[in-house]
């Protein structure tokens, strides 16, 4: 069931790099995931040593949007990513609370991820009276099921990861389009 593609947005920025993914099956967008998570952990890490010298912490975060119609392989996708992460724990689907929340210990420091799912939002100004804001300004992870419920409010995502099946209907196509440097970098490892 496609998601009112009346609603779709138009491209938010330039894009600076686009890549296309094809899983099989299940485990290779698990596979993909892991990849992803190295690629955030060799990001964040690599900014943080660029900005030792300068007293300040580069890796101001990453927002990733998730975009495809129910059963595309989202939450599967960002299951995988927090298990690449390190996260050992329960990962929920976050349709009904619409946030989870994870603090993931790195070797670089601590990592906050927001896994964030907008099904149930009707309106735009859902999203900005739910206070989300400060997520996504707080140099965290922020991972966006159904992003286009928040219509523009979002801002320019580093990433976007549109999900779909493939032509036979077995496996899965990813395409992955960055908008920031940051965004860019984390594809370039994927």
């Amino acid at each position: 069931m496609p998601d009112h593609p009346d609603r779709a947005i138009a491209p938010p920025a330039e894009v600076l790099l686009e890549r296309a993914f094809t899983f099989a099956d299940e485990a290779a967008t698990l596979a993909f995931g892991e990849r992803f998570a190295r690629a955030i952990e060799s990001v964040a890490v690599a900014t943080q040593g660029q900005a030792s010298g300068q007293g300040a912490q580069a890796f101001h975060g990453l927002q990733v949007q998730l975009v495809g119609d129910l059963g595309a392989g989202k939450t599967t996708l960002v299951r995988a990513t927090l298990r690449g992460l390190g996260h050992t724990g329960r990962v929920r689907s976050p349709t009904y609370t619409l946030v989870e929340p994870y603090v993931l210990e790195r070797p670089a420091g601590e990592l906050a991820l927001y896994h964030f799912d907008l099904y149930r939002f009707t309106d735009p100004a859902e999203w900005a009276d739910a206070g989300f804001r400060e997520y996504f300004d707080s140099g965290a992870v922020c991972l966006v099921e159904w992003p286009q419920r928040a219509g523009r409010l979002l801002g320019v995502p580093d990433l976007v990861f549109s999900l779909d099946l493939d032509s036979e209907g077995d496996g899965r196509v990813l395409v992955a389009r960055a908008y920031s440097e940051t965004g860019k970098a984390c594809l370039q490892r994927c």
